[in-house]
C-alpha cells in the first residue's frame, strides 16, 4: 500500500488544486492512501511548511512543493517505464 501525504492549508486555492490533481491521476488499479494534512495545527509543520504549500509526500518522500506535476506523480507508482505498477503483482 501506498501513502500519498499533502501538507496543506484549508483556505489555500493552490493546494486544493494540488489534491483534485492528485486524485485525478493517481493509477486507480494502485492501492494508495491520501492523507491530507493541515498545517495550521502543527507549530513545527507551519515553520516548515508554510510558504511551501502545498508540500506532497509519495511513500515518506518528499516529492512535490508548490505545484503536483500528474506525469510525474504517475510515474512514481511504476517500477520500470512501461513495466507493471508497483505493488502489484
Amino acid at each position: 500500500m501506498h501513502r500519498v501525504t499533502i501538507y496543506i492549508k484549508p483556505d489555500c486555492q493552490a493546494c486544493q488544486t494540488a489534491c483534485r490533481a492528485i486524485e485525478l491521476s493517481l493509477p486507480k488499479s494502485v492501492p494508495v492512501v491520501i492523507e491530507k494534512i493541515d498545517i495550521n495545527g502543527n507549530a513545527e509543520l507551519l515553520e516548515k511548511y508554510a510558504k511551501a504549500i502545498p508540500v506532497v509526500m509519495v511513500d515518506g518522500i518528499e516529492r512535490f512543493r508548490g505545484e503536483v506535476d500528474p506525469e510525474k506523480l504517475v510515474t512514481l507508482f511504476y517500477n520500470d517505464p512501461g513495466s507493471r505498477l508497483a505493488g502489484i503483482e
